[in-house]
């Protein structure tokens, strides 16, 4: 069984799917594994190091020849796959709705594609979760963003020349990006706030010590969907929200937003009106903005200025932490596929139930339930 990690070809991916600790973990599994030349050097591992874990590195066609298991953080280009094995595995995050035509072409080329975004999430699939792994670490990420382009202190400070008063932080989707932000900002000093269409996550709020700002007594609340993501809301409870976070927006100087729903565009939390209510020199961090963003006017890639308000639509958040994200995707993928590994077969072998999940192609066809239902 050889298992290859690939560098990365989408621009301004830094991260890579493998570390010399997974190579060694692979290495004990019972598997060979090769990495391309250069392929951790954005997330500073030195192909050295891979050398000295046990992997064989070298180009990309020494690195694909036989390959069993090709282990990416993106989905890599079907084109460049030439001389892996027949019918091999594809494991990484595919964006399996943003790019529907390279899972086709997976199929086509006999591959068998998992994406590790569609891991349900359950109790025994926790540890393999890259989503829940990169979101926190951006959550983070985005905090510290906001403060490099706030042009004021986040704590409250006592001076002999004056007190300087602490920033105000809102954090709109508290999901795992949402959480680490609240954890980040407290710990920065602001005084944090938090909203979620998800009535649960009312006492996760609190428990970090924020300020829960949440719609009361309107039907349809919950706003729990599939897997612990949000759902879509009623139009009563959307009015009802934008009323109350129109009049919060305009006080804060912070404003994080998370909010993703799987599948379908970023539902729009900010206006146009509310960025002009906010005060000059706020500014708005939107995690959405590769999905078409929360924020009305968010461009990905870019800081923007509306109305004196800057909004930071930074792409792959998760890359501009590399080697700290690299090291959790790594330990993902190790656990995905040493949970399934068998002895006898040196090779994992899934489950019906994780299987039928990730699994986007097979026998040279699309065989998930929810591209196929897309």
């Amino acid at each position: 069984m050889k298992i290859a990690i690939l560098k990365e070809q989408a621009a301004g991916e830094r991260r890579v799917a493998g570390t010399p600790e997974t190579v060694k973990k692979f290495i004990a599994l019972g598997a060979s594994v090769a990495v391309e030349a250069g392929a951790g050097a954005t997330a500073s591992i030195a192909d050295d190091a891979y050398a000295a874990a046990g992997a064989s590195v070298g180009d990309r066609a020494a690195t694909l020849a036989g390959a069993d298991i090709l282990l990416g953080v993106q989905g890599p280009d079907p084109a460049s796959l030439g001389g892996a094995a027949p019918g091999a595995w594809i494991v990484a995050g595919l964006n399996p709705f943003g790019e529907r035509a390279r899972v086709d072409a997976y199929a086509a080329g006999g591959y068998e594609a998992l994406a590790m975004e569609f891991m349900p999430r359950i109790t025994r699939a926790q540890s393999m979760d890259i989503l829940s792994s990169q979101s926190n670490l951006s959550g983070y990420k985005a905090v510290l963003d906001a403060a490099a382009e706030y042009d004021r202190a986040f704590p409250m400070m006592m001076t002999a020349a004056g007190t300087v008063s602490a920033a105000k932080c809102f954090v709109m989707g508290v999901g795992v990006a949402g959480l680490q932000a609240i954890a980040t900002a407290r710990r920065l000093g602001a005084q944090v706030s938090a909203t979620d269409v998800r009535a649960a996550t009312k006492e996760q709020i609190e428990s970090l010590g924020a300020k829960a700002i949440f719609v009361e007594k309107v039907a349809g609340i919950e706003g729990e969907g599939t897997g612990g993501y949000a759902t879509e809301m009623s139009d009563e409870y959307k009015a009802a929200q934008a009323e109350l976070v129109s009049s919060h927006i305009a006080k804060q100087d912070i404003v994080i937003t998370t909010a993703l729903i799987p599948g379908r565009p970023a539902p729009r939390l900010i206006s146009d009106a509310q960025i002009a209510s906010m005060k000059p020199g706020s500014v708005i961090v939107d995690l959405a903005v590769e999905q078409g963003g929360n924020v009305e006017g968010a461009v990905a890639g870019e800081v923007v200025v509306r109305h004196g308000v800057k909004i930071v639509g930074h792409r792959n958040v998760p890359s501009r932490l590399a080697a700290d994200t690299s090291a959790l995707f790594s330990r993902n993928l190790y656990n995905f596929l040493s949970a399934f590994w068998d002895k006898e077969r040196n090779a994992p072998v899934l489950d019906e139930e994780i299987g039928n999940a990730i699994r986007l192609t097979q026998g040279g066809k699309v065989v998930n339930e929810r591209l196929l239902a897309s």
